[in-house]
């Protein structure tokens, strides 16, 4: 029995209630980063963009001073929105504090807002506070957020959840979204995402998907 969706929470994120805002994952920013490994962080935000791409969600890719400072997004990045028309280039470290980051988010008309970048501190927290107090119920992905340090990161962290944000993980991100195997038009890409990025999870969808193939050959 396929889930009628009538008794959801408001606060679940569904393809068409929320836009996701991606910033400054670039090199010089990850240069930087010690709250994680760098490859989990690039891990987790190529995951996230491939969702977010699967769900068609609003996206916003922002950088800051790509050419003359922060260099190249990841290329994870590069691969989900190629259209460098697209990108937003910034000078501000807030990124609500240009006018075409803001403007993309009021006119997407949507209440929901998920942000994830480099770093937690400055270009996650600070636009997160920015939306809240504008209203937006904000979520933040963590694991593709990365700071100068643990400190930093968990503050930044802190800070924003006592303010009202939410905080979940890219995987949380993916399965929420799909929430119900039956919805056959995502799910087969959404376990190809899990088993690309999912770690143990995506270890364990692997491990199926060969199991079936093998018993399939077999009969």
């Amino acid at each position: 029995m396929t889930a009628s969706g009538t008794h959801v929470s408001p606060r679940l994120l569904t393809p068409d209630n929320h836009v996701l805002m991606l910033v400054d994952h670039e090199s010089q920013m990850g240069f930087a980063v010690a709250s994680h490994p760098m490859e989990v962080v690039i891990n987790a935000t190529q995951g996230l963009a491939e969702t977010a791409v699967l769900f068609d969600v609003p996206t916003i890719v922002t950088t800051v001073m790509e050419r003359h400072f922060s260099g190249p997004l990841f290329k994870g990045v590069r691969d989900a929105f190629p259209d460098r028309g697209t990108w937003i280039d910034r000078t501000t470290m807030n990124p609500w504090e240009d006018d075409r980051v803001r403007d993309r988010v009021l006119e997407s008309g949507r209440p929901k807002l998920v942000i994830a970048g480099l770093w937690t501190e400055v270009c996650v927290a600070l636009p997160a506070l920015c939306a809240i107090d504008e209203g937006y119920d904000v979520y933040f992905v963590a694991d593709a957020c990365g700071g100068v340090s643990t400190e930093a990161h968990e503050r930044a962290v802190q800070r924003m959840v006592q303010a009202g944000a939410v905080p979940l993980t890219w995987l949380q991100y993916l399965l929420e979204l799909q929430r119900d195997w039956a919805r056959s038009e995502t799910s087969s890409r959404v376990g190809d995402i899990a088993r690309a990025h999912g770690g143990t999870y995506g270890l364990g969808a692997e491990y199926i998907y060969q199991m079936l193939e093998w018993d399939r050959q077999e009969r």
